[in-house]
């Protein structure tokens, strides 16, 4: 046993030991598994039972017990405000759903923790938007830029000139909602109150080989009770570009890192 020491982007950190340990899945034993038992937890750690490590790194889960589950695992998340439904996690074959669209999974060798995937547009109401361009969301040969699939994000973050042009177009399509002013890092927010039907323009992200089209909720959320929605996007001045959680709630994502493909399928959480 030996000492554990990790810190998260967000200042979030934990302290204690690290060992190895038998874990049962079912009746599936997996051998000699890595993990830390914090001792002080703090920032988003507090409060949380554990944390379950997915990134491509060597100590993350998958990569510690790939073999045991054919290197496969997919996720659906279920938006916690408005559902009673668990979220949920499967390994193994079954994990790969049959309804998925698959996009190839890129590698960056400066940095082997994040799913890198190649973003080469975006559409809004149906129209490509022209400004976003596949060179925005490019990675270099120094491991800088690109677009990563992070469920620990919450809102997802287009680097700059993208995000830009994106919310304009949208804001064009939704010029007849009421606006409503600024929140937290969100710019673009409406008054819906007292509507119970509202009409927003369509926003598919297009993939290499995979075409996500994104429900009206994954995109403009409420952010309080009086009727204010959110376009549930940011921007970056870093060069990495984050598809996060909001939008990829309701589908079943998967991660087939034995044919190096991740994959979305829609309604996946039924």
């Amino acid at each position: 046993m030996v000492g554990l020491q990790v810190s998260y982007g967000d200042g979030s950190f934990t302290v204690g030991d690290f060992s190895t340990e038998t874990l049962t899945f079912r009746r599936t034993r997996v051998n000699n598994v890595a993990l830390g038992c914090g001792h002080d937890n703090e920032g988003l750690f507090v409060g949380a039972a554990g944390l379950l490590g997915l990134g491509r790194g060597r100590l993350s889960f998958p990569s510690q017990a790939g073999r045991r589950f054919g290197r496969k695992f997919s996720y659906c998340l279920v938006d916690r405000s408005a559902s009673s439904r668990p979220s949920y996690l499967v390994f193994g074959e079954s994990a790969v759903s049959r309804t998925a669209v698959f996009t190839p999974l890129v590698t960056n060798p400066k940095l082997d923790t994040f799913y890198y995937v190649e973003l080469t547009g975006i559409s809004v109401g149906g129209t490509r938007v022209p400004a976003i361009r596949p060179s925005l969301f490019k990675l270099d040969a120094a491991g800088d830029g690109g677009v990563i699939v992070d469920s620990g994000t919450s809102v997802t973050r287009l680097t700059r000139p993208a995000y830009v042009a994106l919310r304009d177009a949208f804001r064009m399509g939704a010029r007849d909602l009421k606006r409503a002013p600024d929140f937290s890092l969100f710019d673009t927010c409406f008054d819906l109150s007292g509507k119970t039907e509202v009409k927003v323009p369509t926003v598919v992200l297009h993939f290499r080989g995979a075409d996500v089209s994104l429900p009206a909720s994954n995109y403009l959320i409420p952010v309080d009770s009086d009727g204010t929605f959110c376009f549930a996007f940011a921007g970056t001045m870093s060069g990495l570009s984050i598809i996060g959680n909001i939008q990829q709630q309701g589908f079943r994502v998967v991660f087939d890192l034995a044919g190096s493909r991740l994959g979305f399928a829609p309604r996946g959480c039924a």
